[in-house]
């Protein structure tokens, strides 16, 4: 027989001699290669592995006087998972046959020794994949191989072998029967087998072959372990060659019968057939049955509602007390470094050394808070109190609320956290307000995205179960969670104060907490009622969520509002209290003048004196154009932004009467994009045209205000006045003060500054002529539709045979009514004539 290359053999070199008392594996530095090299002993490296047979030709040959047998339980099975990749080098020394004993030449020797087993060991092939070892050996051939297995199998069972990781298993061999296949291919052990039946002869067609049967399959296949079914072909199957299943009970089983029963001839007397048939074994990998599985695909109805309520239960179990620890972090600042007292003393140490010490400009706000005190004194008061309802503070934008509330009435308090409606409700779409209602409160994590994905999840399943899972939440939904979340974040921080040694320990939370209004947080909410004509939702969820924080005294709430119907919105979730109130209006003229010259002097007070030793001069003292802000401030008004737009241009070096003339033509130009030009541009959103916004301005141009009702009954506000005029309040062109009984009285301009902007644009002969035009021809509109209206009637009347004497005083209404509207026509002409004379005329 040729050598073979890249095998055990006895008579070569570098490689020991199998022959003697010690084995071949023990005496060549045993240890289990790289498992990516497939190969557990060390040998040079021009020797190649055995994994793909001899020659790497897939097969094992015998010649005379030889033969094979198959170890299992040589290597761990489960080894076949680690295959390929990676592993520490340690690995590979306590997987060795060496160490754990499951060495075959070894249990070989030892038999011989002990049993006189009459072979020699000459090759060994392992097959890690498959957890074993073929050993290929010679005999004198004066035993036959069955008797020399009978010999082995009665030492390995007296004096079983059991590797580590097996200790329940003990080690087995078998000789080889047929022609075994060896590949290295990736093909995972299983313990079904698929048998498949071949012709003995080469080329013979694939029908001479021999199916057997039941019977003659389980003589052949169970001496290897116990079987648990055999599948036969369907008999009306046209797959070629056929087949059958053998089912063993454990993969160690099935693993010894294909290798030992691989290519093995069935012959005629067996029942193969003349020519014989040969068995064809591979691993099939058997389809379990999965009844959970099929059981929950088959019952969606019942699995994908059971499914939502354990996400969701599991969402709230792990991401509630997150979500809660980062309100909590966001009301007390624990997380904010910039708030730590030490950080605070360096920064301001550092400041002063690199760009000296400034006043801050913010200073210039004393005089308006001295003019507030009692209001700053009145909240204060107001919070050291347990009645449970709103505290609001109301007044026009830009007069100083948020100021005046969170930087001076609640300068000293550390538990307050400002929630900003205006970003909220701004926000398009359900994903975007989410995700702002949660940075408000320091809400984290929140997955405002999942929500859309969700809701086409809930819409599939749906459709195909028509049931709803629940897994989309609506925008109510997620908003109530935010302000739930922070509800338990509130009280957690508001009974933080409490101690079991204090006198009423004894009490409940709830009723500490009422006991006790001063350690409540307070939650100031701004810009309430923002644009509120575009959706009440948020501001619906606000208001319920904070009179819930009230009535339970877990926070006191402020609302900090522009708008004068918020008792209408407020009123709604907590019908049964009386609000306390207080009306920020525009500063006084004496106010507004001190605060312009504090503003000027806060960049330059607390310079150095002059080099030259003269007293140094703020600019308050010799600027000698500040006399005109008497006159400045009486146009411009109170209006905290607009007298602080005021200091800054001054301190630019403009005049005041300058900047007061620049600051009234940058108004009169916004209200002529906002409240008449842009009303084209907004595709009917907005309820008001550019004519009746017009008449406004005109009317508010002659006198500082005037009568609600009175203005209503001008025609260009017959239909819907009142809408219209709510409408331009709340866009801020004009502000409704109430009278008597809470009825609206009075209408003034939305902004001092708006009165003189006002005059500026009637000034101008082309623009006023221009929508005086579109006013005429409006009103010449519903005047001819009032004729034509009459004359239909009169029409239907004259058409009666026989005229009724009840019919007179209706005729001479109408005919009255016809020649008013006749009369308005003909002035409104006339007035038209002129004003296009302007027009064509003026530039």
């Amino acid at each position: 027989m040729l050598p073979r290359r890249g095998c055990y053999s006895a008579g070569r070199r570098p490689l020991q001699r199998v022959a003697g008392t010690e084995s071949l594996i023990s005496k060549s530095r045993f240890r289990a290669l790289p498992l990516a090299l497939h190969r557990p002993w060390t040998v040079p490296s021009r020797y190649t592995s055995l994994q793909a047979g001899e020659d790497k030709t897939g097969h094992i040959s015998a010649g005379p006087n030889e033969g094979i047998l198959f170890f299992n339980n040589v290597f761990p099975i489960q080894i076949r998972k680690l295959l390929g990749l990676p592993v520490p080098r340690i690995l590979d020394r306590i997987m060795s046959p060496t160490l754990s004993g499951t060495d075959p030449n070894g249990v070989i020797e030892r038999a011989k020794t002990k049993r006189n087993l009459p072979i020699q060991s000459t090759e060994i092939l392992p097959r890690m994949r498959e957890g074993g070892a073929f050993v290929k050996f010679t005999h004198d051939g004066s035993t036959p191989t069955s008797e020399i297995e009978k010999i082995l199998q009665d030492y390995m069972r007296d004096e079983p072998v059991k590797p580590w990781w097996s200790p329940w298993k003990r080690m087995r061999a078998k000789i080889v029967k047929g022609r075994p296949w060896v590949e290295d291919m990736m093909r995972i052990p299983a313990p079904r087998l698929r048998v498949e039946f071949v012709p003995g002869e080469p080329g013979a067609p694939i029908t001479d072959a021999v199916e057997l049967s039941q019977e003659q399959l389980f003589q052949f296949f169970r001496p290897y372990g116990k079987l648990g079914d055999i599948v036969m072909q369907d008999s009306d199957s046209k797959v070629l060659p056929r087949f059958a299943y053998l089912d063993y009970s454990s993969i160690g089983k099935a693993i010894m019968a294909k290798n030992c029963m691989h290519g093995y001839l069935v012959t005629e007397a067996e029942g193969g057939g003349k020519k014989g048939t040969f068995l064809r074994l591979k691993y099939e990998q058997k389809i379990k049955p999965r009844y959970i599985r099929d059981w929950i695909f088959n019952h969606p109805r019942i699995i994908i509602p059971i499914v939502a309520a354990l996400i969701a239960g599991t969402v709230a179990i792990v991401f509630d007390p997150i979500r809660t620890f980062f309100v909590k972090a966001h009301i007390t600042r624990t997380l904010h470094f910039e708030d730590n007292k030490w950080y605070k003393w360096i920064k301001g140490y550092a400041t002063d050394i690199i760009h000296g010490r400034k006043r801050d400009e913010d200073d210039s706000y004393d005089a308006i808070w001295d003019d507030r005190k009692d209001n700053i004194e009145q909240i204060r008061t107001w919070l050291m109190e347990t009645a449970d309802t709103f505290i609001i503070v109301q007044g026009p934008r830009g007069s100083g609320k948020r100021e005046l509330v969170v930087d001076q009435a609640l300068q000293d308090k550390r538990l307050k956290m400002v929630i900003d409606c205006k970003p909220i409700q701004e926000a398009r779409g359900d994903s975007p307000t989410i995700s702002a209602a949660a940075a408000s409160v320091g809400y984290k994590p929140v997955f405002s995205w999942m929500n859309s994905i969700s809701g086409m999840i809930d819409m599939a399943a749906q459709g195909a179960t028509g049931v709803k899972t629940g897994f989309s939440e609506t925008l109510e939904t997620q908003l109530n969670k935010i302000w739930n979340t922070t509800t338990t974040a509130l009280k957690q921080i508001a009974l933080d104060h409490r101690h079991k040694d204090d006198k009423d320990a004894h009490l409940a939370d709830d009723d500490w907490l009422e006991a006790h209004p001063e350690r409540r947080p307070i939650v100031i909410i701004d810009n309430f009622l923002h644009k509120s004509q575009e959706g009440g939702i948020v501001y619906d969820k606000i208001a319920e969520w904070a009179a819930r924080l009230t009535t339970t005294n877990i926070a006191h709430v402020i609302f900090l509002t522009n708008d004068v119907a918020f008792s209408k919105s407020l009123s709604k979730a907590l019908p049964d209290r009386v609000f306390r109130q207080i009306s920020l209006s525009d500063c006084s003229p004496e106010v507004a003048k001190k605060f312009v010259v504090t503003h000027l002097d806060a960049d330059v007070e607390d310079d150095p004196p002059p080099k030259d030793g003269s007293d140094k001069k703020l600019p308050s003292q010799h600027r000698t154009d500040l006399g005109e802000l008497d006159t400045c401030i009486n146009l411009l008004g109170g209006r905290l932004t607009d007298l602080e737009f005021l200091a800054r241009r001054i301190k630019t070096g403009e005049t005041p009467n300058k900047a007061v003339n620049e600051i009234i033509d940058q108004s009169a130009s916004e209200i002529l994009k906002m409240y008449i030009f842009g009303t084209d541009d907004d595709s009917g959103k907005r309820q008001w045209n550019a004519e009746q916004a017009w008449m406004l301005i005109k009317e508010l141009s002659k006198k500082e205000s005037l009568r609600y009702n009175e203005v209503l009954l001008d025609d260009i506000l017959k239909t819907g006045g009142e809408s219209v005029l709510r409408a331009l309040e709340q866009a801020e062109l004009i502000s409704i003060t109430s009278g008597p009984n809470g009825r609206p009285s009075t209408i003034r301009p939305g902004k001092p500054v708006y009165h003189p902007a006002f005059k500026r644009l009637t000034e101008d002969k082309v623009l006023k002529s221009h929508l005086d035009l579109a006013i005429l021809t409006n009103l010449t509109k519903i005047e001819s539709a009032t004729i034509d209206k009459c004359e239909n009637e009169l029409l239907l009347l004259s058409k009666l045979k026989n005229q009724p004497a009840q019919l007179t005083g209706r005729v001479q209404y109408l005919l009255s009514k016809l020649m008013t509207s006749q009369m308005k026509v003909e002035k409104y002409e006339a007035e038209i004539k002129d004003l296009k004379k302007v027009i064509g005329e003026e530039y």
